[in-house]
C-alpha cells in the first residue's frame, strides 16, 4: 500500500491526512463526519459486531491505518485482540467468534467480495441473529468501511508504520442550533 500522498493538504504547514485532505470541501467533510459518527452513535447494530465487520474489511483491503486503529466502544463491549486475530480467512471455524459474528462476517465478505456468498445458509444465519434494520445498518457500515479504506490507500494517506491505537468512537458532528 501507499504511504506517499497522492492528495495535497488544505492545511499549510500539515501533512496529507484524511482530515487535512477532506479540508479542502469543508462542508462535504463535516457531513461525511456527520453520517460516520451517526453510524457508530446508534445502537441498533452493537459496537462490537460493526468492529468486527470493520476489521475484516481492513484484513481484506489491507488498510494499514483501518488494521491498527480500534474504537473505545467496542473494546467497553469486550472485544479483544484474541477474538480479531481470528478474524482471517478461515473464520468459519473459529472457536473464539460467535455464530452472530460469524454470520456478519459472511456478510461483509458478500459485499466485499461477491453477493453470492450471501445464499442459502449463510442469509438464514444472518437473518438469524440480525434484525432486517440490524441488517441495514450493517450493509451501511460496510459500505462505508470499504469506502474509506479504498480512499485512504488510494490517496496515500495510510501510516508509514502505526501502532495499534485505541481511537473514541466516532460521534455525530455537533451543530450549533440556529434560530
Amino acid at each position: 500500500m501507499s504511504t506517499t500522498p497522492r492528495a495535497s493538504s488544505a492545511i499549510p504547514g500539515e501533512p496529507a491526512h484524511l482530515g487535512s485532505v477532506l479540508a479542502h470541501h469543508p462542508e462535504l467533510a463535516s457531513q461525511f463526519m456527520d453520517l460516520y459518527g451517526t453510524f457508530w452513535g446508534s445502537d441498533v447494530l452493537s459496537a462490537r459486531l460493526k468492529e468486527i465487520a470493520r476489521m475484516r474489511n481492513a484484513r481484506v483491503t489491507e488498510c494499514g491505518f483501518c488494521r491498527n486503529v480500534r474504537f473505545e466502544k467496542a473494546v467497553g463491549e469486550g472485544l479483544g485482540e484474541d477474538v480479531l486475530d481470528d478474524i482471517t480467512d478461515g473464520y468459519e471455524t473459529s472457536g473464539k467468534l460467535t455464530d452472530a459474528e460469524k454470520a456478519v462476517l459472511k456478510f461483509t465478505d458478500a459485499l466485499i467480495f461477491d453477493p453470492d456468498l450471501l445464499t442459502g445458509d449463510a442469509r438464514v444465519a444472518l437473518q438469524k441473529h440480525l434484525s432486517a434494520e440490524q441488517i441495514a445498518e450493517l450493509g451501511m457500515g460496510i459500505t462505508l468501511f470499504l469506502a474509506l479504506a479504498k480512499a485512504l490507500i488510494t490517496m496515500g494517506l495510510e501510516p508509514e508504520t502505526m501502532e495499534r491505537t485505541v481511537l473514541p468512537t466516532p460521534e455525530p458532528v455537533q451543530r450549533e442550533a440556529t434560530e
